[in-house]
C-alpha cells in the first residue's frame, strides 16, 4: 500500500530491529496501515507535547507514570496528538503492560505494541528512518519521471493538451486545467468505465457552487501566473479521484506539471488556445464518431454553445499547409471567436494547428437561410485569419473556408468530417468568399484517389498533349480549356473572361481539340476533359 510519504506501523514491524524484539500487537491490529512520519524515542512525561504526528514512540515505559489514571492520561495525550503507534520495550519498567495502558490504547483507537526482548532504539530509528527516507525517494524519483515526460513533449513541440495527457495517464484520474474563477480550459483522461472528462467535470466541478473548493478527494494545484505578486495564478490544476485514489505522489508530479505549465502559457500566452484546443478535439472527436450524438449536446454545453433545437451548420476554415509563426494561434482563436460573436448565433469554435483546421459549429436561427449566414460566417472567419496574420494578400494558398450541410446533432459529426475533408480537397482551386461542401464531392473523390497511379494515367492521356504544348509553346491552351468548360461551353462567355475576340477563342478551340483528337462537342469528351482538369491538381504531374 503506497503511504503519505512514509512507510506502515505494518512494515516497521516487519524491520529486523523490531522483529528481533519478538512484538506482540496488543491493541488496534486493524490500524496498523497507519503511516509512520517518522520515530522518536523518549521517556519524558511531557513528551505528548513535543510530538507533531505521525510519530512511531519507543519506550522502555518510564515515563508512562505509576498510577493508572496518570497511564490513562498519559496515553490519551498521545492519541490526541495523532502519534502512529506506541512501542513499549518490557522489562526495564514493566514485566507485562498494566492493564489501564491498554485499555486506554484500546478505547483512544492507537496501537499498542509490547516488545519481549530488548533492542537497541538507535538501531531501530536509523533502520526506520532510512526506509522512510528510501520511500520519499521513491516517490521524487516517479514525479521526476513524469516532470521529464513532460519536458520531453514539450520540446518535442507540444503544448498543454500533451502535459495534461502525461499526468492523466499517471494518476489514471481526469485532469482539468481552468481560470482562475473556474471556467475550464482543457480536459484531460477518462472518467469511470470510459466516461468522457468533460461530463466528469460538468457533474463534479462544473456547478458554480463546487468551484469554491475541489470535491472530496481532489487536488487543486495552481500554475503560477507572470505577475510580480506572490499570489499571482494563471490557471488551476484539478485532478478528481474518480477511477481511484489521489496520494501524494500524484501531487508532487502534478506540482511539477504546473511548473512547466507555467512556462507554456506564458510563453505562448495559450490559455485562449488551450480552451479553443479543448474545444476542437471535441468537435474533432464528434466528426470521427468518437462521441454519441446523444451525448454531444451536453459535452458542448459544458464548453458553452447550447443551440437548443435549432439546425447546426458545419463549417471548417483551412489555413495554408505552412506552420503558423509562434503564438498566431491564440491570436487566431481570440480573433475568430469575437468576429463570430457578431454573427448573432450560437457557435462553437475551436483550432486544431496540426491540420492547419479551424472547425465550427453554428446554431442556424429561424429566418436566416444557410447561404447567408455562410456569407456572414465566410467573412469573420477570414477577417479574423487577417488579423492573425494568417491570410494575407498575395498568399499562393489563401484560406479555404467550407460550409456542410446543416441539420441535427445526428448528422454534424458527418457535416463536420465531410466539411474538413472537402477543405482540403479544395486546395488550389479558384478563390471564393465560401465553398459548400457538397459542390466539391468531385474534387474530393479525386483527392482521395490523388496516390493511385491510373488517376495520373488517366489525366496524362485526357490533357498530356496540352501540357506538353504549354510547356514549349505560346499562347498556353489549357487555360482557354479551363475556361471554355467553366462556362459549361459558352464561347461568348468564355472569351469574355479570356479577354479575346470569338475569332481568336474559335481558333484556339481547333487547336486544343486537334491536340488532343477529340470533339469538344461530344458530351462524354467533355466529361473527361473536366475531370482530367480537377484531377491535375492532385498528381504529382
Amino acid at each position: 500500500m503506497e503511504t503519505e510519504g512514509g512507510i506502515t506501523v505494518r512494515r516497521a514491524l516487519e524491520l529486523p530491529g523490531l522483529r528481533a524484539g519478538l512484538p506482540e500487537v496488543l491493541t488496534c491490529a486493524d490500524r496498523l496501515d497507519r503511516t509512520v512520519r517518522w520515530v522518536h524515542a523518549g521517556e519524558a512525561p511531557n513528551i505528548p507535547a513535543l510530538l507533531k504526528g505521525g510519530e512511531l514512540l519507543l519506550s522502555t515505559g518510564l515515563g508512562l507514570g505509576s498510577r493508572p489514571a496518570d497511564q490513562r492520561a498519559y496515553v490519551r495525550k498521545l492519541a490526541d496528538r495523532g502519534i502512529a503507534a506506541l512501542v513499549v520495550e518490557l522489562g526495564a519498567r514493566f514485566e507485562r503492560l498494566p492493564t489501564a495502558i491498554v485499555e486506554a490504547a484500546r478505547t483512544a483507537g492507537l496501537p499498542l505494541v509490547q516488545l519481549h526482548r530488548e533492542v537497541p532504539f538507535v538501531a531501530v530509528t536509523e533502520e526506520i528512518h532510512t526506509e522512510i527516507v528510501n520511500g520519499h525517494y521513491a516517490l521524487l524519483q516517479r514525479a521526476e519521471e513524469v516532470h521529464r515526460r513532460c519536458t520531453r513533449a514539450v520540446l518535442g513541440g507540444g503544448g498543454v493538451p500533451q502535459v495534461l495527457g502525461i499526468l492523466a495517464e499517471f494518476a489514471a484520474n481526469p485532469v482539468f486545467l481552468e481560470t482562475p474563477d473556474g471556467r475550464l480550459l482543457f480536459a484531460a483522461g477518462a472518467g469511470p468505465v470510459g466516461a468522457d472528462p468533460l461530463q466528469v467535470w460538468e457533474g463534479l466541478r462544473g456547478a458554480r457552487a463546487a468551484r469554491e473548493a475541489p470535491p472530496a478527494g481532489a487536488l487543486l494545484v495552481e500554475v503560477p501566473g507572470g505577475g510580480l505578486g506572490a499570489g499571482s495564478v494563471r490557471a488551476r490544476l484539478v485532478l478528481l479521484a474518480v477511477s481511484g485514489p489521489l496520494v501524494t505522489v500524484h501531487r508532487m508530479a502534478a506540482e511539477r506539471a504546473a511548473g512547466i505549465l507555467a512556462v507554456v502559457l506564458m510563453q505562448a500566452r495559450q490559455e485562449d488556445e488551450v480552451a479553443a484546443r479543448g474545444r476542437g478535439d471535441f468537435l474533432t472527436d464528434l466528426a470521427e464518431g468518437r462521441i454519441a450524438p446523444g451525448d454531444a449536446p451536453a459535452q458542448a454545453g459544458v464548453l458553452g454553445f447550447r443551440p437548443g433545437g435549432d439546425p447546426l451548420l458545419p463549417v471548417v476554415m483551412r489555413l495554408a499547409p505552412e506552420p503558423a509563426p509562434s503564438g498566431s494561434w491564440a491570436l487566431l482563436a481570440r480573433a475568430v471567436t469575437e468576429e463570430l460573436a457578431k454573427v448573432g448565433a450560437p457557435v462553437l469554435v475551436g483550432v486544431r494547428p496540426v491540420e492547419g483546421r479551424v472547425p465550427l459549429l453554428l446554431a442556424l436561427r429561424p429566418g436566416t437561410t444557410r447561404a447567408a449566414l455562410g456569407d456572414r460566417v465566410a467573412a469573420a472567419l477570414r477577417a479574423g485569419a487577417g488579423r492573425a496574420g494568417l491570410e494575407r494578400a498575395g498568399d499562393r494558398t489563401p484560406v479555404v473556408v467550407v460550409v456542410g450541410a446543416a441539420g441535427g446533432w445526428a448528422a454534424a459529426g458527418a457535416g463536420l468530417r465531410h466539411a474538413a475533408e472537402a477543405a482540403t480537397a479544395a486546395q488550389g482551386l479558384g478563390e471564393r468568399p465560401w465553398y459548400d461542401a457538397r459542390s466539391l464531392d468531385i474534387d474530393l473523390l479525386l483527392w482521395r484517389l490523388r496516390d493511385h497511379p491510373d488517376l495520373a494515367s488517366f489525366v496524362d492521356r485526357a490533357i498530356g498533349p496540352l501540357r506538353e504544348h504549354d510547356r514549349t509553346s505560346r499562347p498556353a491552351l489549357l487555360p482557354t480549356l479551363e475556361a471554355y468548360l467553366a462556362h459549361a461551353g459558352r464561347k461568348a462567355e468564355a472569351a469574355r473572361e479570356l479577354h479575346l475576340n470569338r475569332q481568336t477563342l474559335y481558333n484556339r478551340l481547333a487547336r486544343i481539340g486537334e491536340l488532343l483528337g477529340t470533339d469538344l462537342d461530344d458530351p462524354q469528351a467533355v466529361l473527361a476533359l473536366s475531370l482530367a482538369l480537377r484531377a491535375r491538381r492532385h498528381t504529382l504531374q
